[in-house]
């Protein structure tokens, strides 16, 4: 198991990349994320969702990712309130206080723990990431995800640190210091991620740090820029890039406060012809070619907000002005005529006018849609894959605009307006090339590319995983799993 310090320390990658390690060696290892918070999910093939993160880690070790590899998935819907996704589906909204006060976190854990114990039936090792730090006294007592499953799971574990960040001491010797005596049993050893230079420098650190915890220290990654995994978190989204790169097509994606699954844009992110950035700014937006409207976890409310701080206006002229706008699920619906909320699952106001862009209303209900999809893109024969989460059922209310999407039983999704307009639900569909090429046509005259990119991935985890074995102590690793 793989804990740490404090949110956003590596801890979801470094699980990927081990994930890797251990299928290259011949195991059959699966991941395992007890409590998940993020707004960046992905469907299961029997269609239901769990974390993203654990999607990649199972991706990273070569097996169809499954709810039991994450329970408990919450998905913020305002800065007090998360949907609850139990095994893949939602079982209502609530807040924080009320889902770490209420009388249900016995209930949630023994349903984690269940999950676990079906996980690891069926895989050996199941590599498991821990949430956040482990050593909030105030939440320790109603965890159910980080040092309590540790202890069910008898899991050889390791914390992790992020130097990179600073007080790389007293965040191990702290968190250390407040585990338990049987907690503090459980870890096996420290890795100190993204340090910066020779690492030899940091030598007579290490044996400081193995001095005032008592552990040892099994590695020490470095800082890298040339691994590219999926993140889970999009708090990094805004520092990308910005706008008005000369000889490239500018695209902008609107930074909405609730944007779910970022990871749409990696693959047009990769491509050459491509200045991929994220931003709130209408004069960004203006001045960029192609501006996508992406998913959100509250449609409704990041459409008020957008319409408030100038974005809306600023896409809205853009389209006039022959620039290419296109939305995906919350972005598809906000470029509608009209969303109604009529059981208040998002927000409270009931409903709020469209862009306009697209002759397309959407109502939003209490049944969500979690489908892996295969599908065919306007009149191009490749097949193309991508997946849908969605709560609400989108309506064209003009005819004689074609559909985006036509999947394998013959249905139909998205509306395309034309080569410069046109939205869908689908997720992913900017990871194929017939959708990419055709995309930034409009933009350019350059010859269409193509790009493997779950090719591009594979050498993403092998890469993560030689980086990882070259600087941590992998003998150590298998020795505590068998002991």
């Amino acid at each position: 198991m793989f804990v740490g310090t404090a949110s956003d320390v590596g801890k979801s990658i470094i699980t990927a990349g081990f994930c890797r390690i251990l299928k290259q060696d011949g195991y059959h290892p699966a991941p395992f994320k007890g409590q998940n918070m993020s707004l960046n999910s992905y469907a299961t093939p029997e269609g239901f969702e769990i974390g993203r993160a654990q999607a990649v880690q199972a991706e990273a070790a070569g097996i169809p990712c499954h709810t039991d590899m994450n329970p408990v998935l919450l998905k913020p819907v305002s800065d007090k309130s998360s949907q609850v996704v139990l095994n893949g589906k939602p079982i209502g909204t609530q807040s924080a206080w009320e889902y770490f006060m209420g009388n249900d976190r016995q209930e949630l854990f023994a349903e984690v723990t269940k999950a676990y114990d079906r996980l690891a039936a069926r895989y050996a090792p199941v590599v498991m990431e821990g949430a956040g730090s482990i050593s909030e006294l105030n939440l320790k007592q109603r965890d159910i995800t980080n040092m309590r499953m540790a202890m069910h799971a008898n899991a050889a574990t390791y914390l992790i640190g992020d130097i990179d960040r600073g007080g790389i001491f007293g965040s191990l010797y702290g968190t250390i210091a407040l585990l338990t005596p049987p907690e503090r049993q459980c870890i096996k050893g420290i890795i100190i991620n993204k340090f910066r230079g020779d690492s030899r420098l940091f030598d007579d650190g290490r044996k400081m740090i193995e001095e005032l915890c008592g552990v040892p220290v099994i590695g020490v990654l470095p800082y890298f820029r040339d691994i590219f995994i999926e993140e889970e978190d999009s708090v990094q989204l805004q520092l990308k890039k910005r706008a008005s790169v000369n000889n490239k097509i500018n695209v902008a994606v609107v930074l909405l406060h609730r944007l779910s699954n970022f990871t749409d844009f990696d693959r047009l992110e990769k491509d050459p012809r491509v200045n991929l950035f994220y931003t709130v700014d209408p004069a960004e937006i203006t001045k960029s070619e192609i501006i996508i409207l992406p998913g959100s976890k509250n449609t409704i409310e990041d459409l008020i907000a957008i319409k408030n701080n100038g974005v809306a206006k600023a896409v809205i002229e853009a389209q006039k002005k022959g620039k290419t706008v296109v939305g995906i699920c919350g972005g598809y619906q906000m470029m509608g005529e009209l969303i109604e909320d009529p059981f208040e699952v998002e927000s409270k106001a009931g409903k709020v006018a469209g862009l306009g862009l697209l002759p397309v209303h959407t109502v939003l209900g209490k049944e969500k849609t979690t489908l892996q999809r295969t599908f065919r893109y306007r009149q191009y024969a490749a097949a193309c894959t991508g997946y849908e989460i969605h709560m609400g059922q989108t309506a064209v209310t003009r005819t004689g605009h074609e559909p985006v999407i036509t999947f394998s039983d013959g249905s139909t999704d998205g509306c395309y307006l034309n080569n410069t307009c046109w939205g869908t639900y689908v997720h992913g569909i900017l990871d194929n090339d017939a959708v990419v090429n055709d995309l930034l046509s409009t933009c350019t005259s350059s010859v269409a590319t193509s790009f493997n990119y779950r090719q591009f991935k594979e050498e993403q985890y092998d890469k993560l995983a030689t980086l990882i074995r070259e600087h941590v102590d992998m003998k150590q690793v298998y020795q505590n799993m068998k002991s």
